[in-house]
């Protein structure tokens, strides 16, 4: 019997792509996804009309946790920010929770529930939660001291040091449901938190295709005409492509489906997923400069704003752009064999911006401006 999965989030950026490339790697899995309204559903069944839909939200817990319940693997997948949290669960005699973007990682209704319906498996047939949590734990730190802009040398990594990441302070973001995850685990539920960085690249899924760090410095750059950059511009965080990230996710959910395979699964089950980094200074530099020879904005310049003006042009801006995040992903190397091969973040930037452009209409004006 194929494995069955439940999923939530399969519209958003990283619901989306991580269903995309679980489809793709041609494994038979019985999937069911949870959505918000017959649009989000028409989307999913346009694309993929096999999968089965519940219609609900995650404040539906009753509906989650009879989901969770059934599943063999549950992925419960976060939203980025603008995005609501995304649950995919994965059923095959295993359940995986998988949360992919920030907005809704921290929907504690929803991960108890999940982890409640999990809860009804059995140590012979025990559900796999793939829990996705985000690098923004790592953000505390610079919140505390209201520290931004300067760079910071402290990095995380998710192998020999993993006792200090599963003991970060309470007040950490996605802090509150990553213990609710951790707290799950049992004989009957094994658990496993992805914490992805900055995410970059265009989605491949049935909806939202955008991210969010990277398409918002380049929307504030647009908007504003010069590139936008918080405090000194020393902040460091990782970075990793939409579609390496998925890699991790399939990875995981096959090693499920198999019995937990090579993975690791517990309560120091922690997964990085960073493919190298970036100073968010030079991001802002290459950004601006992108923008203007695309003719865009009139120069390339970067100008420093205030914490106030920052968090005027994107919620929360002083920390998606000015807290350091930094850590390396070696779990998932070892024990996965993951091999992560996007280009960079750096060449990203030209498209992004460019996406960003015709997202927002600058490229119809520009070529009116031009034809005069």
């Amino acid at each position: 019997m194929a494995p069955k999965i439940f999923v939530t989030g399969a519209t958003g950026y990283i619901g989306g792509d991580a269903l995309y490339q679980l489809i793709k790697s041609g494994k038979e899995y019985n999937v069911t996804t949870l959505v918000r309204n017959s649009e989000k559903g028409g989307q999913i069944a346009s694309k993929y009309p096999a999968i089965r839909l519940v219609y609900g939200d995650l404040d539906s817990t009753e509906l989650l946790e009879e989901e969770a319940r059934k599943a063999d693997i549950v992925l419960r997948k976060l939203l980025v920010n603008h995005e609501l949290h995304h649950t995919l669960v994965l059923t095959s005699l295993l359940a995986i929770q998988l949360f992919p973007d920030f907005a809704d990682a921290d929907h504690v209704g929803a991960a108890e529930a999940l982890t409640k319906g999990l809860a009804a498996h059995t140590s012979e047939r025990p559900g796999y939660i793939i829990h996705t949590s985000g690098t923004g734990i790592l953000l505390f730190a610079d919140m505390e001291r209201q520290t931004f802009g300067e760079a910071s040398s402290k990095i995380y990594n998710d192998w020999e040091d993993v006792s200090e990441v599963i003991s970060l302070p309470d007040f950490a973001p996605h802090r509150n449901v990553d213990k609710i995850i951790l707290a799950s685990n049992s004989s009957s539920v094994k658990t496993a938190i992805v914490c992805p960085p900055t995410i970059y690249g265009r989605g491949r899924g049935p909806g939202n295709q955008r991210s969010h760090q990277l398409p918002e410095l380049s929307r504030c750059t647009l908007q504003k005409g010069h590139g936008i950059q918080v405090g000194a511009g020393k902040t460091y965080w990782t970075n990793v492509h939409v579609h390496d990230l998925s890699d991790v996710y399939v990875a995981l959910v096959e090693a499920a489906a198999t019995g937990g395979g090579n993975a690791f699964w517990g309560n120091e089950a922690y997964y990085f997923t960073e493919n190298g980094e970036h100073v968010w200074g030079e991001i802002a530099k290459a950004v601006a400069s992108a923008a203007h020879k695309q003719g865009f904005i009139p120069s390339d310049k970067v100008e420093i704003h205030s914490n106030d003006e920052i968090n005027e042009m994107c919620q929360a801006g002083t920390l998606l752009w000015g807290a350091n995040s930094r850590c390396r992903a070696v779990r998932a190397r070892e024990l996965l064999g993951w091999s992560p091969r996007g280009k960079s973040i750096e060449d990203d930037i030209p498209d992004t911006v460019a996406f960003e452009a015709d997202l927002r209409g600058y490229i119809k004006h520009h070529a009116a401006k031009v034809a005069g």
